[in-house]
């Protein structure tokens, strides 16, 4: 039967009274499972089903998808879960009988189906980005912080042996001080969907439920170039390539650095309307510098869609190429590139003949998040620091969608950047006011945050 929203609120005030930390009560009996829920049942979400599941501390007790053709492999993983459609009602009816949640929705509906479990004191692993907006992200955190429970990002590379010893060796010193970072994605905004207008609306399948999906965004009619997966590409339910990846690729550049919000932000793209994201951009942020910097301030350059920085500056071999994707640190005493799932590699070749790398180990990103639901404690990936690094990533979206491309199109002359400055503390712009309204979107009636 389906939930009111007044009774769904009313039932998740109730539980956020009486539920206040159940991994401690788990923790109390070490017999005990963490009892899991997923809001997404295929794609991406049943990677982290299966990777979740896996841990022998997890029983799942509700798979919620708004497509009922997608319960396929979570049935024969996990056979006799309850499925649902909508994860309010999920919520709703199981109250105190799930300790966690798993999200892997598109973009614009992981904040909203985070944030309700958050008020119900459950645990959250949310897929990144972490959120949609900046906004949303700013909100992310602070609910996590009056929650109390475990979170993580579900940006996997964080635990993995390569992401690990790459932030190692630039934490402990092996290029010196850090002067500038280009980080870069090969993937294109919109490579998977050469539109640039929604096309017309045709008859919604029988076994999606369109309302459920559209949820947060503006309600527009069914077409198959949405679901399920090339939602990516619109700005209503994705982040375009830096939404894809930036929360990957830039993650062992804010942990190696300890870096926080910027204090400002420019792009510069191919060109973009208010559908679809550009087909390349390049997205400049300046950070406060600190004791693993080289100067006062930090550049780092984001591009995607093909653009990269000149291999020269790398100081590679002649006989090598930078990585397809990846990030590139310029130190005081070398440089190193950090290919995107890759190993880190360290330049130029006769500095670092003697050098020996440490070993590291790669650590499960999801069993990582179970054993601190089990103990209550924190990961080094949870919202505290997810957070600002999904806000930084969406700053690049708004960026790239206030700042004009490289020429004005009207006369075909080169336009000067708009450089925002940010005060986060305030959650706005300091120069640039009418950019703020980028800053989160319009909720449909009976979806807000």
């Amino acid at each position: 039967m389906p939930v009111s929203r007044r009774t769904f609120f009313k039932n998740t005030s109730l539980a956020a009274a009486s539920v206040a930390f159940p991994a401690v009560v788990k923790s109390a009996n070490p017999n005990s499972k963490l009892q899991v829920v997923s809001v997404g049942a295929n794609g991406m979400a049943f990677s982290d089903i299966k990777n979740i599941g896996a841990h022998a501390a997890v029983k799942y007790v509700g798979f919620c998808d708004i497509d009922s053709t997608r319960f396929d492999q979570v049935d024969k993983a996990f056979p006799g879960t309850p499925h649902f459609a909508d994860f309010r009602e999920m919520y709703a009816q199981l109250g105190d009988k799930f300790d966690a949640v798993s999200v892997g929705t598109p973009d614009h509906m992981h904040a909203k189906a985070s944030i309700d479990a958050l008020r119900l004191k459950k645990h959250v692993y949310c897929q990144k980005p972490l959120a949609h907006t900046v906004w949303e992200s700013r909100q992310m955190r602070l609910e996590a912080e009056k929650a109390g429970v475990t979170t993580q990002m579900g940006n996997q590379i964080h635990s993995a042996i390569e992401y690990r010893l790459g932030t190692r060796l630039l934490k402990e010193g092996a290029i010196g001080k850090i002067k500038e970072v280009y980080s870069w994605v090969a993937v294109t905004g919109n490579e998977r969907n050469k539109r640039l207008e929604p096309l017309p609306g045709s008859a919604v399948p029988k076994n999606v439920n369109w309302d459920l999906w559209i949820g947060c965004a503006p309600m527009r009619e069914y077409a198959a170039c949405y679901h399920p997966f090339i939602w990516r590409d619109w700005q209503d339910f994705g982040g375009g390539a830096m939404g894809d990846f930036g929360c990957h690729i830039l993650d062992p550049v804010f942990t190696a650095l300890d870096l926080n919000a910027p204090l400002t932000v420019t792009a510069r793209n191919s060109g973009i309307n208010q559908h679809i994201w550009p087909t390349s951009e390049e997205v400049e942020f300046v950070f406060p510098g600190n004791e693993l910097t080289a100067d006062k301030t930090l550049k780092v350059t984001w591009s995607d869609g093909g653009l990269r920085p000149d291999r020269k500056l790398a100081k590679m071999p002649d006989n090598l190429e930078l990585p397809k994707s990846g990030s590139l640190f310029i130190g005081e005493t070398g440089n190193m590139v950090l290919g995107h799932v890759a190993g880190p590699r360290l330049y130029p070749t006769d500095k670092f003949t003697t050098f020996k790398y440490p070993k590291e180990k790669g650590l499960s990103h999801w069993h990582v998040w179970v054993d601190a639901c089990l103990t209550n404690s924190k990961t080094s990936d949870g919202f505290h620091y997810a957070g600002p690094l999904s806000e930084a990533v969406q700053l690049g979206n708004v960026a790239t969608r206030f700042c004009p491309g490289p020429i004005d199109s009207r006369t075909g002359d080169p336009l000067e950047p708009k450089i925002l400055e940010w005060d986060a503390a305030n959650l706005s712009f300091k120069n640039f006011p009418e950019a703020n309204k980028l800053l989160t979107k319009t909720y449909r009636e009976g979806w807000a945050i």
